[in-house]
C-alpha cells in the first residue's frame, strides 16, 4: 500500500505518511513488538523491505508515493509508468530514489535492535521495461557519448548497463550497513537467474562475486519436485561435486533457497518438501526459507509437525554467524521457581491477573520482599 508498518520519519518527509494508517491509529509499532518477542526467544529479526523500488500494486497512477514525487517515476518506452504483473515502479536508477531507499533502511538499522535487513525480488530490482524516463535517458547519454537509449528494452547491452546500476546500488547499501555495524546481515531474495536478469535486472550472481551480500535466498518457487531439483542443479552443476553451475561452489555457504509451500490454494506437501530439503543438503546448502508461512499450519499443522520431527528436531546455529549466537533465549523465573526467596506476607489477588491467573500482592512499607536470582547469558 506504499506505507511502512513501523513509524518512519524518512517516509514522513518523503511521502507524507509516517506509518500505515491502520497501525498509526492504534499507536502500535509492529516491528518493535516483533523484535521484543523474537529476541526473548533467541530468534534473530531481519526486516524484509518487500516492495523495494515498487511504489504500489494495482494503481496505474503509481500510488501516493509517485503522486507526491512524480520525478521519481520510472517510464517505459511509451512514456507510461513502467509496470509488470500489476506492480508500478519508482525509477531505481534515480539518485533520489536510491537515497530514499538507503535512508529508509538505515533508519531501521540505527533505531531498532535488528539483526539484518533484506531485499527481495523488488530490491534491488526494477522491471526491464523501465529505462525511458528523461532522467535515465540523460544518464545513459552521459555514459555513452550522447547516444540514445536502445528502443528495444531487451537489448543485451541495455539490460547489462541497467543491471550494473542495481549491482552498484547493492554494493553501496552493503557498505553503508556494514560501516554502521559489521554484525548486521545484508540479505537478498532475488528471482531465479537468469530470468531475474532479463526481467528484473537482478544480476545477483554478480552480487555474490562482488561480496555485496551475506546470505541469498533465490526464489526457487516450483510446484513440482523435479523442477525444483533442476533449479538447484542449474545453480551448482549436475551433481554435488560438479563445478559447472552459474554459481561458484564456494557460494554454497551463502545460499539458502526459497521454497514454495503454499500459494493460493496450491500446497506442497511433505512428500515434496522432505526430499527437496534432503537434496539441498546433498548440494551443500545448510538451510532453506519457506514461502509462505501459512503453509506450515495447513491441514492441522501437518507440514510444520513433519518438519519438526524429521528435519528440524534440534536447534541449529545460524550458519552466517560462524556457529555462534547473537541472541540468547531469555530465562523466565517465576516466584515459585528455584533461586527465588520470599519474605514477609504475600497474598494472591485476582486483579491484575498474573502468569497463573493470580498476582501476588504485598503491603507497601512492610518487610515483604521477593528476591529473584537468575543466570543471564
Amino acid at each position: 500500500k506504499g506505507y511502512t508498518l513501523h513509524p518512519s520519519q524518512v517516509a514522513q518527509e518523503a511521502i507524507g505518511e509516517l506509518q500505515d494508517p491502520y497501525f498509526a491509529q492504534r499507536r502500535r509499532d509492529p516491528l518493535a513488538e516483533v523484535i521484543v518477542e523474537a529476541h526473548r526467544r533467541g530468534m534473530e529479526v531481519i526486516p524484509w523491505f518487500e516492495y523495494g523500488f515498487a511504489s504500489v500494486y494495482g494503481d496505474r497512477t503509481g500510488g501516493h508515493i509517485l503522486q507526491r514525487n512524480p520525478e521519481w517515476a520510472s517510464r517505459n518506452a511509451s512514456g507510461a509508468i513502467a509496470n509488470a504483473n500489476g506492480f508500478y515502479w519508482m525509477n531505481a536508477f534515480h539518485h533520489e530514489v536510491q537515497q530514499f531507499m538507503i535512508d529508509l533502511i538505515m533508519e531501521v538499522v540505527e533505531n531498532y535492535d535488528v539483526d539484518g535487513v533484506q531485499g527481495d525480488d523488488r530490491l534491488p530490482a526494477i522491471t526491464s521495461t523501465a529505462g525511458y524516463s528523461d532522467y535515465t535517458r540523460s544518464l545513459y547519454a552521459s555514459e555513452h557519448d550522447g547516444a540514445e537509449v536502445p528502443t528495444n528494452y531487451r537489448d543485451a547491452g541495455f539490460i547489462q548497463w541497467r543491471a550494473d546500476k542495481l549491482t552498484n546500488f547493492a554494493g553501496r547499501l552493503y557498505r553503508t550497513v556494514k560501516d554502521h555495524d559489521p554484525e548486521i546481515i545484508v540479505s537478498f531474495s532475488p528471482s531465479v537467474y537468469r530470468w531475474s536478469l532479463d526481467n528484473y535486472l537482478q544480476d545477483w550472481p554478480n552480487w555474490i562475486d562482488s561480496s555485496y551480500v551475506d546470505i541469498v535466498h533465490p526464489q526457487l518457487y516450483r510446484y513440482n519436485l523435479e523442477d525444483y531439483k533442476s533449479l538447484v542443479r542449474s545453480m551448482f552443476g549436475a551433481s554435488p561435486a560438479s563445478p559447472y553451475g552459474y554459481l561458484y561452489a564456494e557460494s554454497k555457504s551463502m545460499v539458502f533457497p526459497g521454497m514454495l509451500i503454499k500459494a493460493g490454494s496450491a500446497f506442497n506437501r511433505q512428500d515434496y518438501i522432505l526430499p527437496a530439503t534432503t537434496y539441498n543438503r546433498e548440494f551443500g546448502m545448510q538451510g532453506e526459507v519457506f514461502f509462505f508461512y501459512e503453509g506450515l499450519d495447513e491441514k492441522n499443522n501437518f507440514l510444520a509437525d513433519t518438519l519438526r520431527n524429521y528435519r528440524y528436531s534440534q536447534k541449529a546455529a545460524l550458519p552466517y554467524r560462524d556457529g555462534g549466537l547473537r541472541r540468547f533465549e531469555a530465562p523466565v523465573v517465576n516466584e515459585d521457581g528455584p533461586g527465588v526467596t520470599r519474605t514477609g506476607e504475600w497474598n494472591a489477588d485476582g486483579t491484575p491477573s498474573g502468569y497463573t491467573d493470580r498476582s501476588l500482592v504485598a503491603v507497601g512499607g512492610t518487610d515483604a520482599r521477593l528476591a529473584y536470582e537468575v543466570d543471564v547469558p
